[in-house]
């Protein structure tokens, strides 16, 4: 059974940075897809970034296109949200995502607030 640990959310003021990390519990290389999900209070939960994780092929949510940055970590195992200049509207849990063929795993969360 898979899992995936996050880390480092926590309180920044807007137009700040920080830098999530997602750590499976096997290779990076063993999934097709790890993607970053956020869910603000009273919202649904939204796909913020996505990375084909052989190809490295990457897609963004409009919202954050330009500030957030998905990336593989090759040395580290791990695959990283850096996120730039946060807005309030950034605010959320943000949630780890792998996906091998159908099956989906999902991480803890972790939260992130952006004060203004």
């Amino acid at each position: 059974q898979v899992h995936l640990v996050e880390s480092g959310g926590g309180l920044v003021q807007a137009g700040g940075w920080l830098r999530l990390s997602c750590a499976p519990s096997e290779s990076i290389y063993n999934f097709n897809y790890m993607a970053w999900y956020r869910q603000a209070p009273g919202k649904e939960r939204e796909m913020v970034a996505k990375i084909a994780v052989p190809g490295g092929r990457t897609e963004y949510a409009d919202s954050v296109e330009g500030r957030f940055f998905i990336l593989r970590q090759n040395a580290e195992n791990t695959v990283d949200l850096q996120m730039n200049n946060l807005q309030p509207e950034d605010t959320g849990v943000y949630y780890c995502q792998a996906t091998i063929l159908q099956r989906v795993t999902w991480g803890q969360g972790t939260q992130v607030t952006v004060s203004s």
